[in-house]
């Protein structure tokens, strides 16, 4: 009798072949249109190849429409159509698809691992390989010092016995995946280094057996200690950059208690929560999901979305998002969101949504990286075969070969593109900017031109009073007492922007849609509200060309005072329109509002073009106008009626406060006040375009010029190895540098010199 015990890693690889469509079709979620989309872990994945390939394979599925694979998290996102002709799609095909390619896919569970079993083993075969290789460089000492033939021989084979465990023990990350990928008939990077590994050992071996004076297993277990080096430097850059992302996954609370009808309470998970529950917060807890405050009150954090420090208080009838701690007081708490489709999921989706985007730089990365495993393999052939006939030597032949695979291995390449890109990610993330696309930033580096809505995105869309015309004393006092009554964004205003005072007492007030408030006090009934509502439909209205918001007070009809608005400007927003217009880049306002009132806030801002009662179809032609005038647009909004704009724009941003139809067209969504996160989104965006470029031109130089070094025998496999997890480590560092770039203060947007915008740190 045995016992034993199966690991996470075990559960979740039986689960890819036991998993049903049934238990597939409730992993998934709907998204309308007859569409669903599949979260699977795929823990196998880690080159352009691998992705080609279950893309590749999930394409060919007849009811898939989209699949993407994100590296950094080794997840795929599968959206398929539910019904496929007269019969119900099954989703386990998916999983049995990307089986059937290699890989092993699990449904994806969101719940964060306590500790990184992939880094633990890596760390490991390092350790193994490091310390076979130092044991065999030791015993390598006695060889070069010219031990005699018999003693040379005894440590050539106690080196055999050495690297063979070491071999099998720490190469087996790469043996696995180029197995994988050779018995279904492709390559991937792991090949060529397989393949150098295998060949380095035998030809050794070969040399041993025939009392040969030189044996190169210190270069075939040093191999494999910088290939590991390399491997889990990447690792953990990745793990690094998914940091932002696990830490909000720490946020969200496992559960919370939820207020049973007979009065009791009840502790229950997270994801059971559902919209209209009842549930008690006590101090010092985090918020589970959106909802509102029935009872209590207490100060919450809310930096999560706002990224203000600052302690806000709330009460009875408060908005609370999923994030946010609950810090002094306790409160009843009703969901009006389920935890799936909650603040806090919705920001975690963004950030692996930015690290799984497809851009064109990071497609050519993947198409240059599909292609290079058999031009490598070609390369090393044709060396080997003309070492071999032209200089006679087949063991050195044999060494080039090896030197070649090893050298030309295109993990730097590989990493040029997705390196920087969940860097970024991570680095606009710290400033409160999500990035929904990674193809977004790409875009985003390539714009000559903003365009801004007004209401909601330059302004704040909360009016503040600018001006009162009284007819006599006391008339702000009730206007103010009036306006308590009312939750109308001006009333808010009224009260907010004038000084408390005595006030009649009304026997009742109402409140008229479309009109405004109605009160009594005896005889007299006092009107606050349009104009028309409050003097009646003969009174004179304020001026078409006003640019300010009016409410007129009235009693019996006669006109006591007007109080005019104006809306807030959103803070940063002249900074940013001044820091845009330096750069070069032009500006411009398209808005619904009246001109008068587009006018007046343009003329604040210093923006020279501004458009306004523009419906949506003409947001939409004005930046058609704009592409086919051969600009870029950057379009920044927040309403319905910006989404086709925001769709049909270059690239596209939207403030949190957002309508949640122009969060979902817009590319970025900023999460703080202030409008300064467009140039900040700019500047992080360009410099990742810049180190992109650097990236590729690193990995390319290297290989041109360690190429010719290799096929001319001047370097061992030894040397092949230490150059080529260099040129990786090189790419990471250079990629890393965009870290060190966000955090000098004032990094801004340059203007053009020599005909391009440059991104330069003050």
């Amino acid at each position: 009798m045995t016992c034993c015990s199966m690991d996470t890693e075990s559960v979740l690889a039986l689960s890819a072949t036991s998993s049903t469509a049934e238990e597939a079709r409730l992993a998934s979620h709907p998204l309308g249109g007859g569409l669903r989309q599949l979260d699977l872990s795929v823990p196998d994945i880690h080159c352009g190849a691998c992705i080609s390939a279950i893309e590749k394979a999930l394409s060919a599925l007849a009811f898939v429409r989209k699949a993407r694979v994100n590296l950094t998290a080794r997840r795929v996102s599968c959206i398929y159509q539910e019904e496929i002709e007269d019969r119900a799609a099954d989703p386990s095909e998916i999983l049995a698809a990307i089986n059937s390619a290699g890989y092993r896919a699990h449904l994806f569970t969101p719940a964060a691992p306590e500790n990184d079993r992939t880094r633990n083993q890596l760390l490991l075969a390092i350790g193994v390989s490091g310390f076979a290789a130092a044991n065999i460089m030791l015993l390598s000492v006695s060889v070069w010092s010219g031990a005699d033939a018999a003693t040379r021989d005894m440590f050539h084979w106690i080196s055999a016995m050495i690297a063979a465990p070491a071999l099998i023990y720490a190469g087996r990350f790469f043996f696995k995946s180029a197995w994988n990928a050779l018995k279904r008939g492709r390559t991937n990077m792991d090949v060529p280094i397989s393949l150098a590994v295998t060949l380095s050992y035998a030809v050794s071996l070969w040399e041993t057996a025939y009392h040969g004076e030189h044996a190169w297993f210190d270069a075939t277990v040093s191999l494999l200690f910088f290939l590991l080096i390399g491997r889990t430097l990447d690792h953990v850059m990745r793990e690094k950059a998914r940091a932002a992302i696990n830490g909000l996954a720490r946020l969200a609370p496992r559960g919370a208690l939820l207020m049973m009808p007979d009065g009791s309470r009840r502790y229950i998970a997270v994801e059971e929560i559902a919209v209209g529950d009842e549930l008690a917060i006590a101090a010092g807890e985090r918020i589970p999901v959106d909802g509102i405050v029935v009872s209590g009150e207490s100060d919450v954090d809310l930096s999560i979305v706002t990224g203000e420090s600052s302690p806000v208080a709330i009460a009875a009838g408060s908005e609370v998002n999923s994030g946010a701690m609950n810090l002094t007081g306790s409160l009843v708490f009703r969901a009006t969101k389920s935890a799936r489709n909650s603040l806090l999921a919705e920001i975690i989706g963004l950030m692996e949504a930015a690290e799984g985007g497809r851009a064109r730089y990071r497609r050519i990365a993947d198409r240059a990286a599909a292609l290079y495993s058999p031009v490598v393999h070609l390369l090393a052939l044709v060396s080997f075969l003309a070492w071999g006939f032209i200089g006679g030597d087949w063991k050195q032949a044999m060494l080039v070969a090896v030197a070649v695979l090893i050298i030309t291995c295109p993990c730097a390449l590989g990493l040029a593109v997705p390196v920087v890109q969940v860097v970024a990610a991570g680095e606009l993330f710290r400033r409160g900017i999500m990035v929904k696309d990674g193809s977004a930033l790409e875009r985003l580096a390539e714009i000559d031109a903003v365009a801004f809505d007004k209401t909601g995105t330059l302004t704040m869309g909360r009016p503040r009073l600018v001006g009162i015309e009284a007819a006599e004393d006391g008339t702000a006092a009730i206007a103010r007492g009036l306006a308590a009554h009312s939750r109308h964004p001006l009333s808010q205003a009224l009260v907010r922007d004038t000084e408390p005072a005595s006030i009649p007492s009304f026997g009742s007030v109402s409140e008229i849609p479309g009109g405004g408030l109605e009160a009594r006090d005896g005889t007299d009934v006092y009107r606050l509200g349009n104009a028309t509502f409050a003097c009646g439909a003969g009174s004179a209205n304020s001026p078409a060309d006003s640019p300010y918001s009016e409410v007129i007070l009235s009693r019996n009809g006669i006109d006591l005072g007007r109080f005019l608005f104006d809306d807030t400007l959103r803070p940063g927003a002249v900074e940013t329109i001044r820091q845009l217009d330096a750069a070069g880049l032009e500006t411009s306002m398209v808005s619904g509002d009246r001109q008068t009132v587009v006018d007046n806030t343009a003329k604040a801002l210093g923006i020279g073009r501004a458009l306004g009662a523009l419906t949506p179809k003409q947001k939409v032609e004005e930046c058609q106008r704009l592409n086919g005038e051969n600009h870029r647009v950057l379009m920044v909004g927040d309403g319905i009626n910006d989404a086709p704009a925001l769709a049909a724009a270059h690239v596209s941003m939207a403030p949190a406060t957002a309508s949640d139809i122009g969060r979902q067209a817009a590319d970025l969504v900023f999460f703080n006040d202030r409008l300064d996160a467009v140039p900040e989104a700019i500047a992080v965006a360009r410099r990742s375009a810049s180190l992109i470029r650097q990236n590729f031109a690193l990995a390319i130089g290297y290989n041109v010029l360690a190429v010719p070094i290799a096929l001319a025998g001047l370097a061992t496999p030894l040397i092949a190895a230490v150059a080529m997890s260099t040129s990786s480590i090189i790419v990471v560092t250079n990629a890393l540098r965009l870290n060190a770039f966000g955090k000098r203060p004032g990094a801004r947007i340059e203007g053009r010199a020599g005909g391009r915008t440059e991104v330069k740190a003050a």
